[in-house]
C-alpha cells in the first residue's frame, strides 16, 4: 500500500500496479485560505492481472442438477491480506470454509457475456486460518442459460453454454511473499443440490444432494469429477459497475389463510421483488411447493395471471431437524405465497411450516432522498412509486421483476429524473450505458434462437433492450426498434450529468449517442420519424398497447429532436464547437420539419391535441417562440375535458409532468394526483396495490409491479419541495429551490442528498404565512423563488431579506420574491400566494 507521499513522489508517470491498494484523502481551503481537516482516507484496489481458468463440470447435462465446486489450500504463514476474485455464470455463490463470502444476492450483473462479464471483489482476510482452507462454489443459470422447461414458465429461450466459474484468490503474507489460489484443472466438482435453475420458472433444491461439509476443509472429494478447464463465452472480465443486490427489506407474513385441504396462503402485506425463506421440519425426501404471485383468486388461492406462471420454489427436506432455506439464483414479484406438501406446526405426521419470510432482494444503492407531507394520498403515492422503483432495480432496471425481468431502455431515461431524487443510482446508469454500447457494437442478439434470415442492422442501432436477451416477435419489428426506447442511449446519461455533473461519465458516452443520432437521421423522412411503439400503453380506445391517441411520428421525432440538443450540449461542453454546430442545425431542421407537418398554430394544437403530443413539444422546446403560453393552456383544457385525468401513457406522461411544473401549473398535477377513480395513482390504491401497477386501472391481468408510470415522483421533490439541480446550467442556476405551496397542504418536508450535500426543503403553511426552512450545503449556492402578496416583508431568520446573514442577492417583482444564499441554515416566513398555481 503506497502513503499519499510514495504516490505523490511517482509523479506524472505512476503505472498503477494489478491488485494494489491506493489510498487518498482530501481536505478543502475555503474562501480566507482557512483549510478544512482531512477527510477519512478512502481507497481503490486495482484490477487483478488474472491466472484463474474457466472450469465447467466434465459433462453439460442441460436439464440436471446444477453442478458445485471446491478446493483445498493452505494458509501456512501469518497474513496481511486475503482478496478473492469471482463470478460465476448465469450466477453464483462462493464460500469459504462453510460461510457465504459477501452479503451480495443474483451475483453477478446481467450482461451480453459474448462481450462483457462481470466479476465481484472481496476482501476474505479475515475468513480464512492458519493452516488448511476450502472455497467452495455453487452455479445457477441466471440469464446466461434460459432453457425451454415444459411445465413451468418460460418468458424466452436463450443459451449462452454450459454454466461455469473463475475464481482467483490473492493471498499476502506478513513476510513479503504472495500466493494465488486459481480455479484449473486441479478443482473438484459434482452434482450439487440445486436441481432446477431458472430466472423465470423457478428453483428446486433438493437439501439431501448437499454433502455435509462440501465447502469446508477436510471433506472427502475422492468420489468427486476434476473439473473441467472450459473456455469463457467470450466477454473481457471487468469489475462489477452496478451496485450490489442484497436483501433490502424483509417482511413478516400474517396468519396464513387455508383456502383449500393442504394449501396455505400466507400474505406478506407488500407487493415486493424477491423471495421467501421458509422455516421447515419434517421427513427427509419431503417436498415443499411455494406458490408466489401478486394477487388472489376468488376461491383464496394466489394467482399469477399478472406475473407469468406457471412458477414456483421447491424445498426437498433433508430431515433431522428444523431447516432454513430460500431460493439463491432466482426471483420473482409476489405479496402473496402459496405453501403446498406441508401443515402448520402441531400437525402430527406432516411437513411443518414453522415460519415463512420474504425477503425483498434488489440494488444495494443508497437512499439519497426523503419526502412526506400532510396528505396522507400523496404520501401513499410516493410509496407506491418508490417500491416499485426498488423492485426493478438490479443490474440494470427492469420493467418487472417476475414475467419479464429485461432491461427495457425507456424507463431509464423517461423516470432518471425521478428515479435519481431516490436513489444514487449512478452506477446502475454506468453498467446500463455499458450495456447499451455492447448492444450497439454487436447490431443485435447473437443467441440461438435468433432467426438466420434476420436482416442485417444499421451501423449505430440501439435495441429496445439491454442486454438484448430475446428478440419478440413480430421479428424485427416495432419491439425492436423503437425511437422512444433506443434514445435511452443519448438522454439517459444526459439526465446523470444534469444530476451529478459528472462530465467524465457524459463524455465517455459521446460516440454512442453520436452513432445513434446518425442511425435515427437515416430512418427520417422528410424530417419525420415515423415508426415503433409510440405513447405506449396510452389511454385510448381498446386494449392498452401501442399509441392510440398520438399519431406515429409525434413522439419518435419529438424525441430525435431533444437527443440532437442533447448532444449540442454535449459537444459545447467537450469544446466541439463543430460538432455542437452540425448537431444545431440538423435540430433546426427537425424543428422546422416537425412544426410544418404537426401544429396547428390557428388551435395552438399539435396532432391530435392528445396531452402527449401538446406536452412534448413544451418540454423538449419545439413550440414556436411566442405560442408556448397558448399550447400550454391547450394541454391544461384536454386534461381538464378528462376530469383531471391523465390519458398519456408510458412516454407521455414524463411529458406531462414536466410541461406542466416548467409552466408553473402544479396546480393542474395536483388535481390529477388527487383523483381517486380510474385511471390514476389513487385508483390503484383503492385496488389494494402496494407497488404502481403496470395499467393505469390497476388491471389484475397486467403487472401488478411496474415502474414505468412513476413520473410524479419527480413532482414530489422538485415541484413541491421545489428541489431543482441542473449542472447544465450556468453555475450560480445550478441549484434553485421553488417550493410549491397549495392551500390544500399543510407541510411538506423534503430532503435530497446530492453531490453537493444534503439539501433540505421543508415548508409549513399557516392561515397569512408560510414558514419554510432550506438547508444549503458547503460550498453550494442557492437560489430560493418564492410566490408571495408581499415580497417587502420577507423575513430571512429573523432579518428583513436584505439584511440577513448569508443572502447575497435578491430581487422582487409582483408577487416573486428571489433570494440568493449561500451555504447555510435558513428559516424563511413570506405571506402567502393568492394563487395555488405556481
Amino acid at each position: 500500500m503506497l502513503s499519499s507521499g510514495e504516490f505523490a513522489a511517482l509523479g506524472d508517470d505512476l503505472t498503477l500496479k494489478s491488485g494494489q491498494t491506493y489510498t487518498w484523502r482530501v481536505r478543502v481551503r475555503d474562501s480566507k485560505g482557512i483549510d478544512s481537516p482531512w477527510s477519512e482516507t478512502a481507497h481503490w484496489i486495482q484490477a487483478p492481472a488474472w491466472h484463474a481458468q474457466w472450469i465447467a463440470a466434465p459433462k453439460d447435462d442441460p436439464t440436471g442438477p446444477l453442478p458445485i465446486f471446491r478446493k483445498d489450500f493452505q494458509v501456512e504463514r501469518p497474513m496481511v491480506r486475503a482478496l478473492l476474485y469471482a463470478t460465476g455464470l448465469g450466477q453464483y455463490e462462493v464460500r469459504i470454509d462453510g460461510e457465504k463470502v459477501g452479503d451480495s444476492e443474483v451475483a453477478p450483473g446481467w450482461t451480453d457475456y459474448r462481450r462483457t462479464i462481470d466479476y465481484d471483489t472481496y476482501d476474505v482476510t479475515s475468513m480464512l486460518r492458519g493452516g488448511e482452507n476450502a472455497i467452495g462454489v455453487m452455479l445457477g443459470n441466471g440469464m446466461y442459460r434460459v432453457l425451454e422447461t415444459k411445465g413451468r414458465y418460460t418468458k424466452f429461450v436463450g443459451d449462452y453454454g454450459q454454466p461455469k466459474c473463475i475464481v482467483q484468490l490473492h493471498i499476502e503474507y506478513v513476510d513479503g511473499k504472495s500466493d494465488d489460489i486459481v480455479s484449473d484443472g486441479t478443482w473438484r466438482t459434482t452434482a450439487g443440490p440445486i436441481t432446477f435453475s431458472s430466472t423465470y420458472g423457478g428453483e428446486d433444491f433438493d437439501a439431501r444432494r448437499e454433502p455435509m461439509g462440501w465447502d469446508g476443509p477436510g471433506f472427502d472429494d475422492s468420489k468427486w469429477e476434476t473439473a473441467k478447464v472450459v473456455d469463457g463465452p467470450g466477454g473481457e472480465l471487468v469489475p462489477e459497475i452496478a451496485s450490489t443486490l442484497g436483501v433490502i427489506h424483509t417482511y413478516a407474513s400474517k396468519p396464513p389463510t387455508e383456502p383449500k385441504p393442504g394449501i396455505l396462503v400466507y400474505d406478506l402485506g407488500q407487493n415486493f421483488a424477491g423471495w421467501p425463506e421458509i422455516t421447515v421440519e419434517g421427513a427427509a425426501g419431503s417436498t415443499v411447493k411455494l406458490i408466489c404471485g401478486e394477487l388472489l383468486n376468488d376461491d383464496g388461492a394466489v394467482s399469477q395471471r399478472s406475473s407469468g406462471e406457471p412458477q414456483w420454489f421447491s424445498y426437498t427436506l433433508r430431515g433431522g431437524g428444523l431447516e432454513k432455506w430460500h431460493p439463491r439464483f432466482s426471483y420473482y414479484g409476489f405479496r402473496y405465497v402459496q405453501v403446498e406438501g406441508a401443515s402448520l406446526p402441531g400437525t402430527e405426521g406432516k411437513t411443518q411450516i414453522v415460519n415463512l419470510m420474504g425477503h425483498a432482494v434488489h440494488s444495494s444503492a443508497k437512499r439519497v432522498g426523503d419526502f412526506s407531507s400532510s396528505s396522507m394520498l400523496l404520501n401513499a403515492i410516493h410509496t407506491l412509486i418508490l417500491r416499485a422503483i426498488e423492485n426493478n432495480s438490479v443490474s440494470v432496471f427492469t420493467d418487472c421483476p417476475h414475467r419479464e425481468k429485461l432491461g427495457w431502455l425507456e424507463e431509464t431515461h423517461l423516470l432518471a429524473s425521478a428515479i435519481l431524487y431516490d436513489f444514487d443510482d449512478a452506477r446502475i446508469y454506468a453498467a446500463t450505458a455499458r450495456n447499451i454500447a455492447d448492444a450497439q457494437k454487436a447490431g443485435g442478439p447473437d443467441q440461438g434462437n435468433v432467426p438466420s434470415t434476420a436482416p442485417p442492422f444499421k451501423l449505430g442501432r440501439v435495441p429496445e433492450i439491454a442486454p438484448q436477451f430475446v428478440l419478440f416477435q413480430p421479428q424485427w419489428g416495432i419491439f425492436d426498434d423503437s425511437p422512444e426506447w433506443g434514445s435511452a442511449a443519448v438522454l439517459a446519461p444526459w439526465y446523470v450529468y444534469q444530476r451529478n455533473g459528472d462530465l467524465s461519465f457524459l463524455a465517455a458516452q459521446y460516440d454512442v449517442m453520436k452513432l445513434y443520432t446518425q442511425y435515427l437521421a437515416t430512418r427520417a423522412k422528410d424530417g419525420i420519424i415515423a415508426y415503433g411503439l409510440g405513447d405506449w400503453y396510452d389511454i385510448g380506445p381498446g386494449e392498452p398497447g401501442v399509441s392510440k391517441l398520438t399519431t406515429s411520428g409525434v413522439t419518435a421525432t419529438a424525441i430525435f429532436y431533444q437527443d440532437l440538443r442533447v448532444l449540442e450540449q454535449t459537444a459545447r461542453l467537450r469544446g466541439n464547437d463543430a460538432d455542437a454546430a452540425e448537431f444545431a442545425r440538423q435540430a433546426e431542421n427537425e424543428r422546422t420539419a416537425f412544426n410544418a407537418r404537426f401544429f396547428d398554430s390557428a388551435h395552438h394544437r399539435y396532432d391530435t391535441g392528445s396531452q402527449t403530443a401538446q406536452a412534448m413539444p413544451l418540454v423538449v422546446g419545439l413550440v414556436p417562440e411566442g405560442e408556448r403560453s397558448a399550447v400550454l393552456e391547450a394541454l391544461v383544457a384536454d386534461i381538464r375535458a378528462h376530469e383531471n385525468h391523465v390519458t398519456a401513457g408510458d412516454i407521455g406522461y414524463h411529458y406531462v409532468v414536466d410541461a406542466l411544473l416548467d409552466g408553473g401549473r402544479s396546480d393542474v398535477l395536483l388535481d390529477m394526483l388527487e383523483r381517486t377513480d380510474s385511471p390514476s395513482y389513487g385508483y390503484q390504491l383503492a385496488k389494494g396495490a402496494t407497488a404502481l401497477t403496470e395499467a393505469w386501472d390497476a388491471n389484475p391481468l397486467s403487472s401488478q409491479d411496474h415502474f414505468m408510470l412513476g413520473h410524479a415522483e419527480e413532482w414530489f421533490y422538485r415541484g413541491l419541495g421545489g428541489i431543482d439541480i441542473d449542472f447544465a446550467r450556468p453555475a450560480e442556476r445550478r441549484l434553485i429551490l421553488r417550493p410549491y405551496v397549495p392551500a390544500s397542504l399543510q407541510w411538506v418536508r423534503t430532503s435530497y442528498d446530492s453531490v453537493f450535500g444534503k439539501i433540505e426543503s421543508n415548508w409549513k403553511r399557516g392561515p397569512a404565512e408560510t414558514e419554510y426552512e432550506f438547508t444549503i450545503p458547503v460550498n453550494a449556492t442557492a437560489t430560493i423563488d418564492l410566490q408571495t402578496m408581499a415580497p417587502g416583508s420577507v423575513t430571512v431568520n429573523g432579518e428583513p431579506a436584505a439584511k440577513a446573514a448569508g443572502v447575497t442577492m435578491l430581487h422582487a417583482k409582483d408577487d416573486k420574491m428571489e433570494i440568493v444564499v449561500g451555504s447555510g441554515h435558513y428559516v424563511v416566513w413570506a405571506a402567502n400566494a393568492q394563487s395555488s398555481a405556481h
